[in-house]
């Protein structure tokens, strides 16, 4: 497949195009050509950015609401007239299909939008203090002010869309930015910084950084930087709130998605549609995709070859073809170890619905197993592959704590129309979400978002990260003075 090779990307040091000292390819991930170059930001550039951050961050916490609304209103104006170059931009360097890759502009459109409607509307709240005889004649103020500059650092899976969600809240509540993407997709955050350069911010407020993961402790331990917004691996994560605990640290690290089919939901077609199309949408690299299905054992035969219909019909190859529905991994690497997680719960006594077969270079095919090992890697950790494993429950609440049997909590679909059921489920599954008559992968860019247990802490969503990104200031008045 050939690929039109971008010329090199500049990084973004205080809001200035600039250019490290070694520059690097973007490759494609289904074939591995080169589709653009972009550079490391050095140490003295990392420096620079942070320094500036620190230096603004009075004057970003001051701009009224309109600069900040007007700005990010400008991006998703460009981002929506950009919107087939940028989707052909995450298409190359993170081999998500194009049509998946259109549906993550769409996301980022949306999610600068309410940013800037966030940004108009977040003004505290006042609270009447009379209501114990000592307190007559006050009222509070309650407001949130920026607690500083916040490090984003961003994963390879939603190269544009995530990044959104870590810049987008911050301008909106007046917070410097420093972003580190993900080394193997920086290409779609890169050409967000120049969308940024375009507006009347503070040159300094967003940096755009490519620096290797291996320093990115540089930036993690910098006490200019006070909070700290990450998405990625549940390692990396335990690992940046070890190393910063006096920081603001909102952690975003992942989950073995499930779903619970009960055995008299009549949709079942719609069912297994969604399970098999959000098993496998970007060949499972979603911290929300679906993993775990757990059927109720009067329905789970009849779910079963219909979940296996499904995944069969879905396209592999080339994501630059609209019909690909399933790309490739991110890299070689990757594809070998969900392979390997395949072969061993193979080995372990697991049936092969479908799928099971070798890799081909990054691609898999999507593979459905039953009969699973409950120690096995592909139930018990997260695949971020296109598998899914399929379980029989005797029951409702026996699905329900099935589900919560892991270490992670994100999110999770139940596939119910029972009113009495999704209260059920809403009160006793330890996750951050619950999707009623769907899967787990279903976001709206402005809910709140995030985990419990491994997967992670704090919340994204516009609204609830600005709400991470600052921190409560009362103002006690008299009610006159």
């Amino acid at each position: 497949m050939s690929q039109r090779l971008r010329p090199v990307s500049p990084i973004w040091v205080a809001g200035r195009p600039q250019h490290g000292e070694e520059e690097f390819f973007v490759t494609h991930p289904f074939d591995d050509s080169p589709v653009g170059a972009a550079s490391w930001a050095t140490s003295g550039q990392v420096e620079a950015a942070v320094s500036a951050a620190a230096g603004i961050a009075a004057e970003c916490a001051a701009l009224p609401a309109h600069v900040r609304a007007e700005a990010l209103d400008h991006v998703r104006r460009r981002l929506d007239e950009e919107a087939e170059t940028c989707a052909e931009l995450i298409t190359a360097e993170s081999g998500k299909p194009i049509t998946w890759a259109r549906v993550e502009v769409r996301r980022a459109v949306s999610t600068f939008r309410w940013a800037a409607e966030e940004a108009r509307r977040f003004s505290g709240e006042m609270q009447r203090l009379d209501t114990d005889p000592g307190a007559e004649g006050r009222l509070a103020l309650v407001r949130r002010f920026p607690r500083g500059p916040v490090l984003g650092i961003t994963p390879f899976n939603f190269p544009l869309n995530l990044v959104a969600h870590k810049v987008g809240p911050a301008i909106a509540a007046g917070c410097p930015v420093v972003l580190k993407p993900a080394p193997a997709t920086p290409l779609s955050a890169l050409h967000l910084g120049a969308l940024f350069s375009e507006t009347d911010l503070p040159a300094a407020m967003l940096s755009v950084l490519p620096v290797p993961n291996q320093r990115a402790e540089q930036l993690v331990d910098d006490p200019r930087l006070p909070v700290v917004s990450f998405t990625g691996s549940g390692a990396v994560g335990a690992q940046i709130r070890r190393r910063v605990p006096e920081k603001h640290v909102t952690l975003e690290l992942g989950g073995n998605g499930a779903a619970l089919v009960a055995a008299d939901y009549p949709k079942r077609d719609w069912a297994a549609e969604r399970i098999a199309t959000f098993g496998n949408y970007q060949a499972g690299q979603s911290c929300i995709a679906v993993q775990r299905v757990f059927i109720e054992a009067a329905a789970f035969a009849d779910m079963a070859d219909r979940i296996v219909e499904k995944v069969k019909a879905l396209d592999t190859g080339d994501p630059n073809d609209p019909a690909c529905k399933v790309g490739p991994l991110i890299n070689e690497e990757a594809a070998a170890r969900v392979e390997g997680w395949i072969g061993d719960a193979i080995a372990e006594g697991a049936t092969v619905l479908c799928g099971g077969t070798p890799r081909s270079g990054s691609t898999l095919e999507p593979t459905v197993l039953q009969d699973v090992r409950a120690d096995a890697r592909v139930l018990r950790e997260e695949v971020f592959g296109p598998v899914l494993v399929l379980q029989s429950v005797e029951g409702f609440e026996e699905g329900l704590a099935a589900i919560n049997d892991s270490r992670y909590g994100l999110q999770a679909g139940v596939f119910t129309d029972r009113l009495p059921q999704a209260m059920l489920a809403h009160r006793v599954l330890e996750v951050g979400g619950i999707v009623i008559g769907d899967v787990p992968s279903f976001r709206a860019d402005q809910m709140p978002y995030g985990g419990v247990k491994g997967s992670g802490v704090g919340r994204e969503g516009v609204r609830s990260a600005m709400d991470d990104y600052t921190t409560e200031r009362v103002l006690i008045l008299p009610d006159s003075l």
